[in-house]
């Protein structure tokens, strides 16, 4: 059965949605964050300020916005990967996601700068992934050996692909966008699934 389209009315929203992001983000490229001023972004939108709280809160919002669409294109992507599949497997896939969104090498390093460069947008960059763990777990419980705690676990590895991603894109950027993220993603994997290393012993 073929999906219902959305109402002409939400789709209209979410193009304007779109129109404004794009134009935000664009700005505090060229202004910065801080000296971007929510009448500047209206303005080259060419739409009011009023128009623009109907959107958008804040700053802040307009900057984040991306953050929950990503969160759910992610988790229909695991969703479509094979019921016995590695959870961690799993999720390396889904987070190809990102890599297949219509950005430029240029630009999403300049998005990822901006984002990491700004200590609010930073906490708030945190927060919103945070809640793709509620996204996800359920997506991995099933894939889990039954137990008691299975819940517990499914969060614990959804919470860590999260802040593994996180450090590879920080990585990333420190970089200067010159390594391959998803390289950098699997480093820091293995380097929390790798079991604890025995001291070594000393000879005398």
């Amino acid at each position: 059965m073929a999906q219902k389209p959305a109402p002409l009315r939400e789709q209209t929203r979410s193009v304007v949605r779109a129109l404004l992001t794009k134009t935000a983000l664009e700005l505090f490229a060229t202004k910065g964050y801080d000296d971007t001023t929510l009448e500047e972004i209206a303005a080259a939108a060419g739409v009011s300020k009023r128009t623009l709280f109907n959107y958008f809160r804040n700053k802040e919002d307009l900057a984040l916005n991306g953050l929950s669409e990503q969160g759910e294109l992610i988790a229909a992507r695991l969703a479509e990967r094979p019921a016995d599949e590695d959870p961690w497997t799993s999720l390396r896939a889904a987070f190809q996601v990102l890599e297949e969104m219509d950005l430029t090498a240029e630009r999403r390093l300049e998005m990822t700068t901006l984002l990491f460069g700004n200590e609010t947008l930073r906490a708030g960059h945190a927060e919103k992934q945070a809640r793709w763990q509620d996204l996800f777990a359920p997506l991995i419980e099933p894939r889990l050996p039954d137990s008691d705690r299975r819940t517990l676990q499914a969060r614990a590895i959804a919470a860590a692909a999260i802040t593994c991603l996180q450090a590879a894109t920080e990585e990333w950027m420190g970089l200067g966008g010159q390594a391959d993220i998803f390289d950098l993603y699997d480093t820091a994997v293995q380097a929390i699934r790798r079991p604890a290393s025995q001291p070594e012993k000393t000879t005398t």
